[in-house]
């Protein structure tokens, strides 16, 4: 990702077109009860997962009266207050759940921050978006926060970066602990999306976690992330289990919907169930098909791997 591109608005791309407000189905607005049965996890779309439906408020409710119980959202954070709370009323009145937001974003184009640098501005910087993000937190009634921890410095021996990514991540943790908050570092594949990242495994974030030792800093898995830098997915689950905060879906090659590569996403499912996995689970992938259309297929997608990896 480069320049003013954000994640989010790559995995839209897809699904984005000629939809319009105009178009939001009759029963997405207002309070109107679920249409669908509500999945059994907590599955998270996100603004443009049913890009037809309307804008980000149709969308929300489009996706409750569809079944889902949660709603994922990377640029909350950059949202006028107003809208922040306007959300959480969305969620409150639908009976939903807020996911994550993204903390501190990072400078994907500069390759920024590098938390193991020499010099401590940017983490000071990163320490003052944390402070930031605890009144976003607290306005969506969100309980994880994203953090991505940086870029490598080619310079600093790597286990040198190692301790002070520990020690900013420990001076975050005890930002946001008294608010009930947990940030989920968000481990990143090298080898598709992003070159230079500092932390690319899960078993990596599970190092620093255990070096920070807060129940306010955890791990992100996406498990579109882990499988192209390391696979093994269920065992690395097992083995990193106690410090993993959240979950992320997005099947691989392509990063589209579960069923669109080859991710077992129904055998993860079961697995998580049987952990009595409760959290949300981001939906952090575009649509394999354009519009309605592919927001359809979206939906048969998750009741088929909710449905598969019952039993447990």
């Amino acid at each position: 990702m480069t320049g003013a591109v954000t994640r989010r608005t790559v995995l839209a791309a897809g699904a984005v077109g000629a939809a319009s407000s105009a178009m939001a189905m009759g029963g997405s607005k207002g309070g109107q009860g679920s249409n669908a049965a509500r999945f059994s996890l907590g599955y998270a779309p996100h603004e443009g997962s049913f890009a037809s439906r309307g804008d980000l408020f149709e969308q929300i409710a489009y996706a409750a009266d569809q079944g889902f119980t949660a709603w994922e959202d990377n640029e909350a954070r950059s949202r006028p207050v107003a809208e922040q709370e306007k959300m959480a009323k969305a969620f409150a009145q639908r009976g939903m759940k807020m996911g994550v937001f993204v903390a501190s974003m990072p400078k994907w184009a500069q390759s920024r921050p590098i938390l193991g640098a020499n010099d401590d501005a940017d983490r000071e910087a990163f320490l003052a978006d944390i402070r930031t993000s605890i009144d976003v937190a607290k306005r969506l009634n969100a309980t994880r926060m994203t953090v991505v921890t940086g870029f490598l410095d080619q310079k600093v021996p790597l286990d040198i970066q190692t301790a002070r990514v520990i020690d900013v991540m420990r001076k975050a943790g005890d930002i946001v602990a008294p608010h009930g908050i947990a940030m989920v570092m968000e481990p990143l594949n090298t080898r598709t999306n992003h070159p230079g990242v500092y932390m690319q495994t899960i078993a990596q974030g599970f190092a620093v976690a255990r070096g920070v030792n807060s129940p306010a800093v955890k791990i992100l898995a996406d498990l579109y992330h882990e499988q192209i830098q390391s696979g093994n997915l269920i065992p690395a689950l097992e083995m990193c289990w106690s410090e993993v905060g959240y979950i992320q879906f997005g099947d691989n090659p392509g990063r589209n919907e579960p069923g669109t590569g080859e991710i077992n996403y129904a055998s993860i499912v079961r697995w998580l169930r049987a952990r009595r996995y409760d959290g949300v689970i981001g939906m952090e992938h575009g649509n394999s098909v354009k519009g309605r259309a592919g927001e359809d297929r979206l939906i048969a997608a998750y009741r088929k791997i909710d449905s598969q990896g019952e039993g447990i």
